[in-house]
């Protein structure tokens, strides 16, 4: 009885270890939008660049969902709070 408890709980990882025989998930990466060639550049006054990457509760979009990297997610964050500050969005 004790090991078909066991069985039932979600968070016990019987489904989560790698078999030998399973290739393991391969994931692509994305490429930032923000660093591409003629990517718009990300500024304070740029608001329809800035709604794109705020949620509906007016919070940052993590750059995981946004695929944004790590340098324009910082760019991303300064840009949005001084338009926060200022008004426009």
């Amino acid at each position: 009885m004790r090991r078909d408890k066991k069985k039932q709980r979600k968070g016990s990882g019987y489904g989560n270890k790698l078999s030998l025989f399973q290739k393991p998930e391969v994931r692509f990466k994305k490429n930032c939008p923000l660093s591409i060639k003629n990517a718009p550049a990300v500024d304070y006054k740029n608001i329809k660049l800035i709604r794109r990457y705020i949620s509906d509760t007016g919070k940052i979009l993590p750059s995981r969902i946004t695929s944004v990297s790590q340098n324009k997610q910082r760019q991303l964050a300064t840009a949005i709070k001084r338009a926060k500050i200022l008004g426009l969005v």
